[in-house]
């Protein structure tokens, strides 16, 4: 039966084998990842009209110190400074 239902639903393969629709590790609010990672904060960028990405911005363990109780805006000032910026790209999973 499951040959079947693939060939009705081709989109059911995707789901099974790419599993984007899961969110893991379970009931974990990856909009607060301050609860899960030192030093990070979750930003939204609109890259053009109508399509926002939303990002994970960590700072290095070296400024770790200086970044405990900053907001957004100590964290968009650090993004400005002199020190290279690694973009991780993890995937179409729908979670950071």
């Amino acid at each position: 039966s499951v040959p079947f239902l693939i060939r009705l639903f081709p989109t059911l393969l995707h789901k099974f084998v790419y599993l984007n629709f899961l969110a893991f590790p379970f009931f974990v609010d990856f909009r607060r990842p301050e609860l899960l990672v030192n030093n990070t904060i979750s930003m939204y960028l609109t890259t053009e009209p109508g399509v926002t990405v939303g990002i994970w911005h960590t700072v290095p363990s070296s400024r770790g110190a200086e970044a405990q109780g900053k907001d957004q805006r100590w964290y968009e000032e650090a993004l400005a400074d002199a020190h290279p910026v690694i973009i991780y790209l993890h995937g179409n999973g729908g979670t950071r």
